[in-house]
């Protein structure tokens, strides 16, 4: 009984410590891409992937732009987004490289996919690492360069 119980709190404290960021250390992010895809397909968009961790500040402050008003409406308009954990650079790492995004340059970072898997921009020098110090209005710019540079005919 007591071996069931240290198991249940194991597994209890992984799920609330998964919950704790805007990342989901449980995510299978494969997975999660390829339903951004169809759904972008669908909704004739690009696919924003977010190369993140939720011990990274950084992360939280892109994380927070990203859901608050004029931000969020942009983001919205020209993206699914898929948030990929990196844990310690231990986790989905294949991922980002296959992607182009080295995440040595630093996080967050991110990668914008066409619908049909093709890699349309990603951040090569860790353009977004310094969240904080770009505050709300500058991220909102990087992103609306961003969209504008990965539309068809740009």
């Amino acid at each position: 009984m007591k071996l069931v119980l240290m198991v249940l709190l194991a597994l209890f404290t992984a799920s609330a410590r998964a919950a704790e960021g805007p990342y989901d250390e449980t995510a299978d992010a494969r997975l999660e891409v390829q339903r951004a895809l169809s759904d972008a397909g669908v909704a004739k968009t690009s696919v924003l992937v977010v190369f993140g961790a939720n011990w990274c500040a950084d992360c939280k402050v892109l994380d927070m732009t990203m859901k608050k008003d004029p931000t969020s409406a942009l983001v919205a308009r020209e993206f699914k987004v898929v948030k990929v954990d990196v844990g310690r650079f231990d986790r989905n790492v294949d991922l980002a490289t296959a992607y182009g995004v080295p995440l040595k340059s630093g996080i967050p970072a991110i990668a914008i996919l066409s619908p049909r898997h093709e890699v349309l921009f990603a951040t090569r020098a860790g353009e977004l690492a310094d969240a904080r110090k770009m505050g709300d209005a500058g991220i909102r710019e990087f992103f609306k360069r961003a969209a504008a540079s990965t539309r068809p005919g740009t």
